[in-house]
């Protein structure tokens, strides 16, 4: 077994575990959030995919930034975790402005300063994944949906590219999401009646 495929394998593995705890929203997931793009910086090198390489590095610090914001006490609401809930409807605008500015540049930087074939639907991933992780980190529910879009586009792009582990891996992650799009609307109901 070469190294590539030894490191694809050990990512897919953390990030189904990582799946398991986002679908749970349980904190831990953000643990395996630091340590799969830690993984996949080197898949996603060799492979030339460096807006998915960008964005492992920018996953690492939004698992540090997201574990602190799940994990800490939230003072002002003396919540001890971050609530699930509805994103507000300004933050529709603001990640949208920002997304297509992102996509933007990312394609910008690809296209005309890296040997990237794919410029387009690699800046296209990398510009939503920020803004889900985002809102992930804020514990908005449609972040869901979001990553739905970002996990269609990469099993596509895997494919391509022949990265075939991760690309069954985001097929499941698109699986997950609808579930856990349904999972954490019944946990902010339930949190909704506890606070009642």
């Amino acid at each position: 077994m070469n190294w590539d495929l030894a490191l694809e394998i050990f990512g897919t593995i953390i990030g189904l575990i990582y799946l398991y705890y986002e679908y749970k929203a349980h904190r831990l997931l953000w643990i395996m959030g630091i340590i799969m793009p830690a993984v996949s910086l080197g898949v996603y090198y060799n492979a030339g995919l460096y807006a998915d390489m960008g964005i492992n590095a920018y996953y690492i610090i939004a698992g540090v930034y997201g574990y602190l914001v799940w994990t800490f006490k939230n003072k002002r609401r003396r919540q001890v975790e971050l609530p699930i809930t509805h994103a507000p409807r300004r933050t529709y605008v603001y990640s949208t402005a920002i997304t297509i500015c992102l996509f933007a540049i990312i394609y910008f930087i690809l296209k005309y300063y890296t040997d990237s074939t794919v410029p387009l639907w690699d800046a296209l991933s990398t510009a939503l994944s920020v803004t889900a992780m985002w809102m992930l980190a804020r514990k908005y529910i449609e972040q869901w949906g979001v990553w739905i879009l970002v996990d269609a586009i990469s099993v596509a792009l895997y494919i391509y590219k022949g990265i075939y582990f991760y690309a069954a891996l985001y097929a499941l992650y698109i699986i997950i999401a609808i579930l856990g799009y349904f999972n954490w609307l019944k946990i902010m109901k339930n949190e909704h009646n506890k606070s009642l």
